[in-house]
């Protein structure tokens, strides 16, 4: 069991370190290409990591089969999780790159603990 635990934390770390690259250049592109405010930017950034991740993950890290539902419980997660992050840094005074870098660690951890233990949860291997 620890090989299969570690082997889809690897994938999933794999696949967090292409959609950190994603959110980083749809965010760059959108505030300096089409001129957006950063808030949209970041947002479009973000939906368009948080899309990738689950699709890869639900197909390559876990075996499952996607769905609306489970789409919409990731997604959701992250979200708050990416907010209450952004809002505890900004009342810190944390300088953003901080919070970016300690979002994407933090995610990491807690996205694959939600995504193995709840939104996959009974549907791994299925595909």
């Amino acid at each position: 069991m620890p090989n299969r635990y570690s082997g889809e934390l690897l994938r999933y770390l794999c696949i967090g370190m292409v959609n950190t690259c994603l959110h980083a250049s749809v965010f760059a592109l959108s505030l300096q290409g089409f001129g957006l405010p950063q808030g949209m930017s970041n947002l479009l950034g973000f939906l368009t990591a948080v899309t990738f991740s689950y699709f890869a993950n639900a197909r390559w890290t876990f075996q499952a089969p996607v769905s609306l539902g489970r789409y919409f419980l990731f997604t959701g997660f992250m979200a708050l999780l990416a907010f209450a992050l952004g809002q505890l840094g900004q009342g810190l005074g944390w300088p953003a790159p901080l919070t970016f870098c300690l979002f994407s660690g933090i995610s990491l951890l807690l996205g694959f603990a939600f995504a193995r233990g709840v939104v996959f949860k009974g549907k791994m291997g299925k595909c």
